[in-house]
């Protein structure tokens, strides 16, 4: 599957602008309800650039004794003080960065959502690498304490195209995800699902600035290593519920 969802008419996609937009712009996706904690926690990850790794690894660092966030020994007093503290302790120090010397001219992006129970705890994963495979980004974050596995799905794309548009640029694009009702909404073969509504512009907008996009629909068989990073988000999400 390849082109450009509803694109100009005057075919020029290069001059398009390349910019995260809505919410993102700020550093904040598009938001459902979570926790007051799992919100603090965004909080965290959004500093850390969506770094997954990194940010929890602060987290657990702030937390008192050997325990960490999802430690079922640590008290929900301590993850908060822990996440408070990390928050307090000023910029982020350099996260996790795999980018290369050089801007890659083409990437591919996996992506993966998860949601307990459908309607539940859900989180989204993205993962960027090189044509050659080297990793680029491994970026995961809540999505919401009762969201379904479509807006999960919808965000974690977001996720990986937002990281795309601030750090990478490419000019050539395989998006790799296993939600079809995702695909078919973006290339609008089939209407998208309920309460997705504001992910559609800032998804379209980040894909017009790329001239070539190509996409590959999972397996449930398919390995996918935005998996692991959704499920840690979902994680977040089931955090609370007001710790």
């Amino acid at each position: 599957m390849t082109g450009d969802p509803e694109a100009d008419g005057d075919g020029d996609r290069s001059t398009r602008p390349r910019h995260p937009v809505d919410g993102s712009e700020r550093g904040r996706p598009p938001a459902e309800s979570l926790t007051p904690i799992a919100e603090r926690v965004l909080d965290v990850l959004v500093r850390y650039g969506y770094d997954l790794s990194a940010a929890v690894e602060a987290v657990d660092a702030a937390v008192p004794g050997v325990g960490g966030l999802f430690d079922p020994t640590t008290s929900r007093a301590d993850v908060r003080a822990a996440v408070e503290r990390t928050l307090d302790d000023g910029p982020a120090p350099a996260v996790h960065d795999h980018s290369p010397a050089t801007t890659p001219d083409a990437a591919v992006l996996y992506v993966d959502g998860s949601a307990r129970g459908n309607p539940g705890p859900a989180g989204a994963g993205a993962v960027v690498l090189t044509t050659d495979g080297d990793t680029l980004a491994e970026l995961g974050r809540p999505v919401g304490s009762r969201a379904d596995n479509n807006t999960a799905e919808y965000a974690a794309l977001l996720l990986g195209l937002d990281h795309l548009a601030r750090h990478v640029r490419p000019r050539r694009l395989e998006v790799r995800i296993d939600s079809m009702t995702v695909v078919r909404d973006v290339w609008g073969d089939a209407a998208g699902a309920d309460g997705v509504e504001k992910y559609r512009r800032p998804l379209t907008a980040h894909l017009r600035a790329i001239p070539d996009h190509d996409w590959h629909h999972l397996a449930d068989s398919d390995p996918n290593p935005a998996d692991a990073l959704a499920t840690v988000g979902a994680d977040v999400a089931e955090l609370g519920p007001g710790a």
